[in-house]
């Protein structure tokens, strides 16, 4: 009962605090309109001087490297809007960082990413095992920086439950560190059962962080939550607390979902902490979502993204000084100095002679884990593929994730499929998914047949018609809500992770996703993808020439708004 009611109160705290920042935002607004229009004699030079601000903004945004839906949007409503679209624009059109948040991601990265290994030679197994594959491998080492593993073993869950549990499992044998990252976390009963593991591992010395996104957190959590779970030993940090006033960077939110395990162990998917993933509630019906483990060198680039978002995100934190512990398998003595101080030649030499010298070390306390995993996979009839986590930021102008699933339509022969909870896609994806499909390509895309937003629910559907009637199959799943991120094609590659086929992932959010390919977990996908399809209905036919007039009408305008959901 005491749970029940804190669960209760965190929840009406969290919804009270939304409404209070919503109104006051509406408040500051009405009070710039006000001065606007009833400024007396002034009121005409302001509104002139909106509409000079209006035209300037129309012409940088149409020279803008945006896609073209997205520009289109935003220069019709502006030029219909003066006033109110251009306040629109810079509240929400914007990857509104600033200078110095940018320059503290830079920072962090030009220490961090160094520190993955290049793997070089498994980038080109890759190309050799498929043409296909080394393609979208070396667009990820090169656009994200992320490399591709080997000596990794992956395991797939088709239910968000199982992997839940999975992680409950190794976090309790966890030995030094513990990072969690979640886009929303429910003060409820599963993240108890998690939080009360997470504070037992901290009694015992295990160093525990956990970071969560404050607008994907806020109808669940209460504002002492931090407090309450630093109380457990448990070290807390937020992304971009949503507050009243002008902020920018409202609009990008971390959506990523990532746990590490001593850099050993990593798990992500589409899964949040709360309850209704795990089928403790079910407001949808069945919750379908999907999660992956991974256990071996792969894990350092999960760990790497973690660290990257925990000590760039605030500019008044203590962040991390030392990273060797974390990346016990990096070079990590020489990144640090080179980074830092300046260095000649004859240092920069010994420098690196050390660097190899604890590579080799590491490599014989590495050895021991490696034929491990060669030997469980190889009892269970698998063997160690390719894995490749990578993370996604709107801090570039690089779309890695739309750009993998675009890449992923391109290059397939025989089938792609596609899964996400949100379909609201550019005229590029629609474009690859449709040319696939007329190539004679299987595309295949799964959405919820139960919605969890009636509003964006219709602007899926509204894109429908023009993918159905390229030959693209569209199915809605109908015992539920299908939370899952996922592509998979032609047996040889699949992705698993954060990404949904919408703008918010592909533009706005902090995303991260993981490729696998050449392993027993494709298939264990590929199997998920037929249950699922044989549990949806296929609505194809309907949608490529069953709509009405009236439907027409307004799908047209919902496409029109689709760019700033």
């Amino acid at each position: 009962m005491e749970n029940t009611l804190e669960n209760k109160a965190a929840v009406k705290n969290g919804v009270s605090r939304m409404l209070f920042a919503v109104l006051s935002m509406l408040l500051e607004v009405a009070v710039i309109l006000w001065l606007i229009f009833f400024a007396g004699q002034k009121a005409g030079w302001i509104y002139t001087i909106f509409h000079i601000l209006a035209s300037v903004l129309v012409l940088a945004i149409y020279g803008s490297h945006k896609t073209a839906s997205i520009r289109m949007t935003w220069m019709l409503v502006i030029l219909m809007f003066p006033i109110f679209g251009t306040a629109l624009y810079f509240l929400i059109g914007l990857n509104g960082y600033t200078m110095a948040m940018r320059k503290r991601y830079e920072d962090i990265d030009k220490i961090l990413m160094p520190m993955l290994p290049a793997n070089d030679e498994v980038a080109e197994e890759a190309q050799a095992r498929d043409g296909r594959l080394g393609g979208i491998v070396n667009y990820i080492r090169h656009q994200a920086n992320y490399p591709v593993y080997k000596n990794t073993k992956i395991e797939y869950y088709d239910d968000g439950e199982k992997g839940f549990e999975a992680q409950k499992r190794d976090l309790a044998k966890a030995e030094k560190f513990i990072f969690m990252e979640y886009h929303a976390i429910e003060d409820a009963e599963c993240w108890h059962e998690m939080r009360d593991i997470l504070a037992e591992r901290a009694k015992a010395g295990v160093e525990v962080r956990v970071f969560y996104d404050d607008m994907g957190s806020l109808g669940f959590i209460n504002t002492d939550f931090v407090k309450r779970t630093e109380s457990y030993g448990i070290q807390c940090r937020v992304f971009n607390p949503f507050a009243p006033g002008l902020n920018l960077f409202l609009n990008n939110r971390d959506h990523r979902k990532i746990t590490v395990i001593d850099g050993k162990v990593g798990f992500t998917g589409g899964y949040n902490l709360a309850n209704e993933y795990f089928h403790r509630t079910e407001p949808f019906g069945f919750w379908k979502d999907t999660g992956i483990r991974l256990e071996g060198d792969a894990v350092q680039s999960l760990t790497v993204t973690f660290l990257e978002m925990w000590n760039a995100v605030a500019a008044n934190d203590n962040d991390d000084r030392e990273f060797k512990k974390y990346l016990a398998s990096s070079n990590t003595e020489y990144v640090l100095e080179k980074n830092n101080i300046e260095i000649g030649e004859e240092k920069a030499a010994q420098l690196e002679k050390d660097a190899t010298e604890y590579f080799d070390k590491m490599k014989e306390e590495i050895a021991p884990q490696e034929r491990y995993l060669k030997e469980t996979t190889a009892v269970s009839g698998d063997h160690l593929g390719f894995v490749q986590p990578y993370a996604d930021s709107p801090m570039d102008e690089v779309q890695v994730g739309e750009d993998v699933y675009i890449s992923m339509a391109e290059s397939a022969q025989k089938y792609a499929w596609f899964v996400t909870p949100y379909l609201i896609i550019t005229d590029e994806m629609c474009h690859a998914f449709s040319l696939a499909a007329r190539r004679g390509v299987d595309v295949r895309i799964i959405t919820p047949g139960i919605p969890d937003k009636k509003i964006v629910y219709s602007v899926t559907r509204s894109y429908y018609n023009g993918l159905a009637r390229n030959g693209v199959r569209i199915f809605e799943y109908t015992p539920g809500f299908c939370h899952c991120k996922m592509a998979i094609t032609d047996d040889i590659m699949a992705i698993c992770g954060t990404i949904n086929l919408d703008y918010r992932s592909l533009y706005h959010h902090f995303e991260n996703g993981c490729l696998y390919a050449d392993c027993g977990a494709v298939m264990d996908t590929k199997k998920d993808f037929e249950e699922t399809f044989a549990q949806s209905k296929e609505v194809t036919d309907f949608y490529a020439k069953g709509r009405g007039a009236f439907m027409r009408f307004g799908q047209m305008l919902l496409r029109l708004a689709a760019p700033l959901m």
